[in-house]
């Protein structure tokens, strides 16, 4: 059930073919109740006229043969009524079986001699008394529907037609021809039945016809379909073809324009990229050499700055602080074309995460630096193996740590460690300024700072997290940002174990462990 409906949710042509069929289904069932009800109605009609015109003639022939009888004797007279029954249910064009019914009239004086009788056993008890009462009440034709019953005890619905007659010598008595329905309910069976094979008929037509419509106009559409998902793909050559005048080769026309102006346009990206890239790699290579000269000219100077006038010694030292401030900037830029070239490889080791971090927080003296009250390490192993690029993880860690150290305003900064047998992660919290929604969505962002005016004071790049991220990306892993104004902030670093592999769990979650239900950014 559950794969039909996905099935119908994913087919337009189903979802047009089941709407056809269900208002088709209830324009036919609503045309077919009316047309079956006019068409019942009409042979009830007919067989009514028909069964009282021939129920009329029977009672004109009985009154006549009657007259003819007076004078007779009671058996010759009863032999009349006799012949008058039989008559009644053999003469007349209409074809249905019929039954003739003699009985006194119930305000008829009561006499010794009986003139009853009916056909075939027919009861007489089984005439309806609303009829009888009509017919006592006024001498003329009437009729009703009823159930004839039978002496056998069949019984079957009929038409009751009765009138009053005058036997001589016998007073009044009532003459009913009863008319059997059976072929009239056969018939509209048969009316019934052929509306609605004409009613399924009509439905599997209207939906054959629709399908094959349908097919017409999704067939090209999922021809768009296919060639949109292979131009996503890469596959930019590709075109709709188009064989004829209508809308759908206007759509076709179209697509194609779109699809040739999108791939001249990315042709023109790519290239623009690919000379930006290149700007970019040859310009900082281009940029080492000189920057070697000023970085050996200035370590002369700073060597001798203590021979020179105190400003221009103070200068020596903001040259060589800048000199190294350029140079990280070029080394980040060379990391970053690599990123976007993508030829940045993996050179992955086995090492011992909890060492490299213990060791990045002493290379940047994070312990004994002003700007913090203190670090601390928190790890459930003391011990815990990956195997990834070590020197990409060990940068990821150094930017993470500066960048708690240049945000945490004075507050302790805390490092959690965890690991399950597939995945690790590193969390690095400090208690600073923080970051709100829109610095949580720009924070790796190159050259983004959410301070500016730190820059002046740290001399950072902009680039740092950037790299991180895309650093903690090559292994198949994940860096989140969690932070809130005046709270801080919290980075963590997840990696697979062994490199190229995918993280599947979180071992340390974005929201730190004193904050609960809270959103995080990614």
């Amino acid at each position: 059930m559950t794969r039909l409906r996905l099935a119908f949710q994913r087919s337009l042509g189903a979802k047009v073919v089941a709407s056809t069929i269900f208002l088709s289904l209830g324009v036919i069932w609503l045309a077919g109740s009316a047309l079956n009800s006019r068409l019942s109605d009409g042979v009830r009609s007919v067989n009514l006229n028909s069964s009282i015109s021939e129920a009329r003639l029977a009672f004109f022939n009985a009154q006549y043969q009657l007259l003819l009888s007076q004078g007779e004797s009671v058996t010759k007279r009863k032999k009349v009524l006799a012949e008058i029954v039989v008559d009644a249910t053999t003469q007349g064009v209409n074809d249905q079986a019929r039954e003739a019914i003699i009985v006194k009239t119930p305000t008829s004086k009561k006499s010794k001699i009986s003139y009853e009788m009916s056909s075939n056993g027919a009861r007489s008890d089984s005439i309806p008394a609303g009829v009888r009462e009509k017919i006592n009440k006024e001498s003329t034709l009437k009729h009703e529907y009823g159930t004839l019953k039978f002496e056998s005890g069949n019984a079957i619905d009929s038409l009751f037609v009765g009138n009053r007659i005058d036997i001589p010598g016998g007073g009044r008595y009532e003459m009913y021809v009863v008319f059997s329905l059976e072929q009239q309910a056969s018939t509209l069976q048969l009316i019934e039945n052929s509306l609605l094979l004409t009613g399924f008929a009509l439905i599997f037509l209207i939906a054959l016809i629709t399908w094959i419509v349908i097919r017409q106009v999704i067939r090209p559409v999922r021809e768009a379909a296919s060639v949109a998902s292979q131009f996503t793909k890469g596959d930019f050559d590709l075109r709709l073809p188009i064989t004829s005048k209508d809308e759908l080769a206007t759509l076709a026309h179209s697509f194609n324009d779109m699809a040739a102006s999108i791939e001249q346009q990315i042709s023109r990206l790519e290239n623009l990229s690919r000379v930006q890239q290149r700007f970019v790699s040859d310009v900082s290579h281009e940029l080492r050499t000189p920057l070697t000269t000023l970085r050996m000219a200035s370590e002369i100077i700073y060597n001798q700055r203590s021979n020179f006038d105190p400003r221009v010694a103070r200068s020596s030292e903001l040259l060589v602080a800048q000199l190294d401030r350029f140079e990280h900037l070029l080394q980040d830029l060379l990391e970053v074309s690599r990123f976007d070239a993508e030829v940045a490889v993996l050179e992955p080791v086995e090492f011992d995460l909890v060492a490299l971090v213990k060791r990045c927080v002493a290379d940047l003296g994070v312990d004994s630096d002003e700007k913090t009250s203190g670090v601390s390490t928190r790890s459930d192993n003391s011990v815990i193996t990956i195997k990834a690029d070590m020197r990409r993880v060990e940068r990821i860690m150094r930017n993470l740590l500066s960048n708690a150290l240049d945000h945490c305003d004075g507050t302790p900064i805390e490092i959690r460690l965890a690991s399950t047998d597939e995945d690790v992660a590193v969390a690095v919290r400090d208690y600073g300024s923080g970051l709100d929604e829109s610095s949580l969505i720009r924070v790796f962002d190159r050259f983004w700072r959410a301070d500016p005016s730190r820059a002046r004071v740290r001399g950072g790049t902009g680039l740092g997290l950037s790299i991180a991220l895309e650093d903690a990306r090559l292994h198949n892993g994940e860096l989140d940002a969690w932070g809130r104004p005046g709270k801080g902030a919290n980075f963590v670093l997840t990696l697979p174990r062994n490199a190229g592999a995918h993280i599947t769990t979180r071992p340390l979650a974005p929201t730190p462990e004193d904050f609960h239900e809270e959103t995080f950014y990614q």
